[in-house]
């Protein structure tokens, strides 16, 4: 009898079941479920509008029988609307693309993080106060924001592109001529596919600028609903859905340099407004100054107590209610987006919906994705009243339309590749395409959700009680120091919510978003 082996073999780590990881997820979805189920508690969510029939019965009847006539000025609205968009994406993305460059320091990461977490309706109603409603303070509020998201974006696409001709280098040294050949040509077609996706968020955001008074699409909506014409503002409504459905006739790749030059050309020819170094002095040099520091003896201690005062005060009663306000309605937002976007991506699937249902699906996703969210919630505070049900709402429809497009789009692909004998209808949707797209799905999910907390922020500018409405009211009654700490409270509040979603995307093991699917 052969002797037995007295060698032992090292015990290897029990792998983890298959089951683990969405054990996890689905625990992480039933606590995102119970959280929201209690905010729904804190929530002003009541119908405030005292008869909301009336309001919507009045904008159905506008729908059918539209009245371009009344919009006097629609061929320059429209102009504006996109020279400001064409403008102010370039100049933003030139300043993004220079400060991607040097994304490896911390100091351009913060400032990455103060110009995108400011939106850029917040930054137009700074602008206005210095240069007047004019288009190039549209143009420098659309910049000022993009070049945060761009330097982002770019700064993460070179942090990820190929190492292979970077280590090929001699010496492995990244020099000027390195940089250029190494990771700035290969990332080329990535850059250029970001920036035209972000020309088609500048057309939206550039008709929204129309709402603080510059001369957009969204002024003539404005003015055309303070009057009670719905004919005229759903005539203005079916333009703005015109002109961002039919992008892809006209916004061609190989166009959109001449677009820009085309753009620019025209921002230099309009008149700059009254722009002068002192009123941008007084802005920053003065009037941003806390109240009791303005002017004061700072050695004094009566100085710094109240300065105190005042700044207790101002968080007690605006700082902290308008973030309370703003995560409600951000949170109840991102669950309602999680779910629409769940629930509507089979619409677009051909083996769930028919070839038919199909095609309506992509028809009522592109109404619900085209529409500015901001546009959304101003006709839903027309209705419903400024509380926040129409902001959510809003949010979680369009944006949960964005990702059931983009998860939609990724499932039709998944299905010539599954098994012959997979189940068909409601067994294919929850056992095989749930499961694949999931990842993919929380994903775009956390991706939107900072774009939700941000787009809740300046809705208080329509009278809903988050930071925006307070950070209005500041500058509408020239409490410039308010409005700047209020801002500051903004871009905290932003790095706080991105802290916390990158925490647990690595806890479920979830990568961060590509570009490309945007594009």
């Amino acid at each position: 009898m052969p002797p037995t082996s007295t060698v032992s073999t090292p015990l290897e780590p029990p792998r983890p079941r298959r089951r683990d990881r969405p054990l996890r997820r689905l625990q992480v979805v039933w606590i995102a479920l119970t959280l929201a189920a209690l905010a729904l508690f804190a929530a002003d969510l009541q119908v405030s509008a005292p008869s909301p029939g009336a309001v919507l019965k009045a904008l159905a009847l506008g729908f059918a029988r539209p009245d371009f006539l009344a919009l006097e000025n629609l061929g320059q609205a429209m102009l504006l609307t996109l020279t400001v968009a064409f403008g102010g994406v370039a100049i933003g993305a030139a300043a993004g693309f220079a400060m991607a460059l040097a994304w490896n320091w911390r100091a351009v990461r913060v400032l990455s993080l103060c110009l995108r977490s400011v939106h850029e309706l917040i930054w137009a109603l700074f602008i206005i106060t210095v240069t007047g409603p004019v288009a190039i303070a549209a143009v420098m509020a659309l910049a000022l924001s993009y070049s945060g998201i761009f330097a982002k974006v770019f700064g993460e696409i070179l942090d990820e592109a190929d190492p292979a001709p970077r280590d090929a280098l001699p010496g492995r040294g990244l020099t000027l001529s390195g940089l250029i050949y190494a990771k700035l040509v290969p990332s080329l077609p990535a850059f250029w596919s970001y920036f035209c996706y972000r020309i088609e968020c500048g057309i939206r955001s550039s008709a929204v600028l129309g709402f603080v008074g510059l001369p957009t699409l969204g002024f003539e909506l404005d003015t055309l609903f303070k009057q009670g014409r719905y004919d005229g503002a759903a005539a203005v409504l079916l333009l703005t859905y015109a002109l961002i459905i039919s992008q892809s006739l006209w916004l061609r790749r190989r166009l959109v340099p001449l677009y820009v030059l085309g753009a620019l050309a025209y921002l230099a020819a309009l008149s700059p407004g009254q722009v002068s170094g002192f009123g941008l002095w007084q802005l920053l040099a003065v009037d941003m100054v806390p109240a009791p520091l303005r002017g004061a003896d700072l050695t004094a201690a009566g100085t710094w107590g109240a300065f105190g005062d005042w700044l207790w005060r101002l968080v007690s009663q605006q700082v902290l209610p308008g973030a309370w306000a703003t995560v409600l309605v951000s949170y109840l937002a991102f669950v309602l987006c999680g779910i629409v976007a769940l629930v509507a991506f089979p619409l677009i699937v051909t083996a769930l919906a028919g070839r038919i249902g199909a095609g309506l699906g992509h028809v009522a996703l592109v109404i619900m994705r085209s529409t500015p969210e901001y546009m959304l919630v101003f006709v839903g505070v027309q209705v419903l009243g400024p509380s926040m049900l129409p902001a959510v709402l809003a949010l979680g429809l369009h944006n949960g339309a964005i990702i059931a497009h983009l998860v939609g789009r990724q499932a039709e692909g998944m299905v010539p590749t599954l098994r012959p004998d997979r189940p068909g209808g409601a067994g294919l949707y929850a056992y095989e395409l749930v499961p694949r797209v999931s990842s993919g799905l929380i994903a775009y999910l956390f991706y939107r959700g900072e774009i939700i907390l941000r787009e809740s922020m300046i809705l208080g500018i329509l009278g809903i009680a988050t930071l925006g409405f307070y950070v209005d009211s500041a500058i509408a009654t020239l409490r410039f120091d308010r409005a700047a700490l209020l801002v500051v409270a903004m871009i905290l509040l932003t790095a706080l919510a991105d802290w916390a979603s990158r925490a647990l995307r690595r806890r479920l093991k979830v990568g961060a978003v590509s570009t490309r699917p945007f594009c």
